[in-house]
């Protein structure tokens, strides 16, 4: 078990090279997490750096194919700190962002807090303490240099690959009573390529998703809280991005949300 001078220094370890825009090979064996619990309290400690408020949550790896390539046998959670939330319209500085990847997802905004508590939550539970859907980017990124192959511990304290966000507008689409199993999405980097996807590539549902990270966090001691946002992982095949690129989610009634990358 990692102390707490030991988990401090992963987290400045890690911090610095996200700041700094570097990569490394992995932990180093001393500081190393060896289990998701080592890992969520080494994220948690990148929390503590942040001069506001949590914004909220990230899901990574919601599909079987995004869980095998990155070598990890269900999903992780992310914090999405304030500072890396972006506004859609200025350009998003690209800076040295090595995954060079973004994805379309839904989010979801609290309206009360979900405190941990003993018995899972249910669907049903979660999304009555839902405020609103958005549209939603998630640029993401590591700072390891082969971050398929450093585990899942070690990208839990990565902040589960956590890097640049872009919320969109709450839908004014009646979207609790909508199937959001089918429902399909259109991302696009325009000029180059066109995906399309669905809510069910995101743990079948991205309800499910929602419910699953309640439950994880309610699993660590945290709290769902008002305000906060949760994302709840791509729902297309992540798009290829380079600098100066124009990147377009249609979520159809739901919305869309388009964003661009600054040239250098």
């Amino acid at each position: 078990m990692l102390t707490r001078r030991q988990t401090e220094a992963a987290s400045t370890l890690l911090w610095m090279h996200w700041q700094e825009g570097k990569r490394l090979a992995a932990l180093p064996e001393q500081i190393r997490p060896a289990t998701r619990a080592e890992g969520y309290a080494i994220q948690a400690e990148l929390e503590k750096r942040s001069t506001s408020p949590l914004f909220g949550w990230k899901i990574a790896a919601t599909s079987v194919a995004g869980q095998k390539h990155i070598n990890v046998d269900g999903p992780l959670a992310g914090r999405i700190l304030a500072e890396r939330v972006r506004d859609a319209t200025a350009p998003l500085p690209f800076g040295a962002n090595a995954m060079r990847v973004a994805e379309a997802e839904f989010a979801f905004r609290f309206a009360r807090d979900l405190p941990p508590k003993s018995k899972p939550y249910t669907v049903p539970e979660v999304l009555d303490a839902v405020e609103s859907l958005h549209p939603a980017i998630e640029v993401p990124d590591s700072r390891f240099d082969d971050f398929v192959a450093v585990g899942a511990a070690q990208l839990i304290a990565d902040n589960a690959c956590a890097h640049d966000f872009v919320l969109g507008p709450a839908t004014a689409a009646p979207w609790r009573s909508m199937d959001l199993i089918e429902h399909s999405v259109k991302a696009t980097v325009t000029g180059k390529l066109e995906r399309d996807g669905k809510g069910a590539n995101v743990l079948g549902d991205p309800r499910v998703a929602l419910t699953w990270i309640a439950n994880e966090l309610s699993g660590l001691g945290i709290p769902l809280k008002q305000g906060q946002v949760v994302t709840t992982g791509t729902c297309v095949v992540p798009l290829p991005i380079e600098p100066g690129d124009e990147v377009v989610c249609d979520f159809g009634p739901i919305g869309r949300l388009a964003i661009r990358f600054a040239a250098s």
